[in-house]
């Protein structure tokens, strides 16, 4: 067998924190500590490279020397361990009323699973099926702030869920409130009747009034930069790109890809 060395694009702060969670973490839940099959060290290890590079767990096992078992279980451990530092929505929203945010912004995305046989909806269609991206998926609602940056995900919703519905159930109830003091949330046409203070383009008719055609053009240029929220999510953690775990899992891992994503900005959104 080859060995070689290889380098992880994550920065050495990202690993000595996720560390000293997972180090904090077994000081306060192990009974038997000794028995341990790795230290907390290739633990934090194996989870950044899981998010980093999607690399296989029976690979991951095999590089820290433990089981395939044993590393699933490590796996779902350390997301956990991350995931519950992740901010609530009602601690996102204050920070924003602070800090003066002209508005946030609120956009839904796919976060694609294997291919699975799941339960069925009452028209008969897979749960987790998206008919809008054509694959199996959960449904993530990103609330961004007026940069575009992710600062809170919802839990996930089949796939087949449509975005009105899954906001309606994790964030509106909590945006209201927000947009009566004063900070308006901008979605797009996906949104439609989400209720006031939800900022969306209207449909217009065959003839518009220039006014109509000029707030939506506003609404979908300040709106827009909410994609780089769902790019930012992806692109720095690829196995958010495919999810080969349960996907009753992506309420955890997009949590967790949260929390890594502000730890590597040097944000203190989320609690140490």
């Amino acid at each position: 067998m080859i060995t070689y060395r290889a380098t992880l694009d994550v920065p050495t702060h990202t690993w000595s924190v996720v560390t000293r969670w997972i180090t904090a973490h077994r000081r306060a839940h192990d009974i038997r500590p000794w028995q341990r099959a790795a230290t907390a060290r290739a633990q934090a290890l194996l989870v950044l490279r899981w998010f980093k590079d999607a690399t296989r767990v029976h690979l991951l096992a095999r590089d820290a020397g433990i089981s395939t078992a044993t590393a699933y279980r490590y796996l779902h451990e350390a997301i956990d361990v991350i995931a519950s530092r992740a901010p609530d929505l009602g601690e996102v929203l204050a920070t924003a009323r602070q800090e003066d945010w002209p508005f946030v912004c609120l956009d839904g995305t796919l976060v694609p699973t294997m291919q699975l046989h799941g339960p069925r909806n009452p028209s008969g269609a897979e749960s987790w099926y998206s008919g809008k991206h054509h694959r199996h998926g959960g449904n993530i609602q990103v609330l961004c702030d007026p940069t575009g940056y992710p600062v809170w995900v919802s839990p996930v919703s089949p796939g087949s869920t449509h975005d009105i519905t899954a906001a309606r159930a994790f964030v509106l109830p909590l945006l209201y409130p927000a947009a009566a003091a004063g900070l308006p949330t901008l979605t797009d046409r996906g949104y439609q009747g989400a209720g006031i203070g939800i900022r969306h383009p209207r449909r217009l008719p065959a003839n518009p009034h220039p006014d109509d055609v000029t707030c939506n053009k506003l609404l979908t240029g300040l709106r827009a930069i909410a994609e780089r929220g769902n790019a930012l999510l992806k692109k720095t953690w690829p196995t958010l790109q495919m999810i080969t775990l349960d996907p009753a899992r992506i309420t955890e891992i997009t949590a967790a890809a949260l929390v890594l994503l502000n730890l590597q900005r040097g944000t203190r959104r989320s609690r140490w």
